[in-house]
């Protein structure tokens, strides 16, 4: 059966290095029989004002209906976001809080504090990009985005990270160090499809 693979460019700009990195791993994982669904943060509309879940929560617009869509639909996830002041831009942090809802992504207990994850069974890649060299970030940091979407995200309803990396830096990069990101990008979605 061929596997099903989930791809969100969490970028809010077209035409982004997140792109392109989503471009290669979605070429990788098309040399198989792969099924891919892909959603780009920066074509998706939806109002990202949040004030907690609740039973006056707005509805889901469309495209976060889509969201939530890929998500369940798929086997497996790839995220790729930028690293601005320590997180994912504000509009993708948006999705999350307003797509991983109570009932599809997670499920509090009544009483205590644990809950159930709701989204076990599904795996994820994940590659953030940053101006921030990624050793200094680990260092002087702890990798604070690569902590948060392996186990606050991903960990937290129930999807296990293969593999969670951040490229960077992204200012200094000299050609050859973008091509072969992106031909690292490529082979993790070849890996992810097998």
């Amino acid at each position: 059966m061929a596997k099903r693979i989930f791809i969100w460019v969490a970028h809010p700009k077209p035409g982004s290095l997140c792109e392109g990195i989503a471009d290669a791993y979605q070429a990788g994982a098309g040399r198989s029989d792969a099924e891919i669904r892909r959603l780009n943060l920066s074509d998706m509309s939806f109002d990202s004002e949040f004030e907690g879940y609740g039973d006056t929560s707005p509805a889901l617009e469309p495209d976060l209906v889509a969201w939530q869509e890929g998500i369940a639909w798929a086997d497996h996830l790839f995220f790729v976001h930028p690293y601005w002041w320590g997180a994912m831009p504000t509009r993708a942090k948006a999705v999350l809080d307003r797509a991983l809802t109570p009932g599809f992504a997670f499920k509090y207990h009544q009483k205590g504090v644990a809950w159930d994850k709701l989204l076990t069974g599904k795996t994820a890649d994940a590659i953030i990009t940053s101006d921030t060299p990624p050793l200094l970030d680990t260092v002087l940091y702890r990798k604070p985005a690569r902590r948060v979407i392996k186990n606050q995200v991903l960990g937290f309803c129930g999807i296990k990270a293969r593999t969670v990396l951040q490229f960077g830096p992204v200012k200094t990069a000299p050609a050859k160090r973008i091509a072969n990101w992106l031909d690292r990008a490529e082979r993790m979605g070849l890996k992810a499809a097998a």
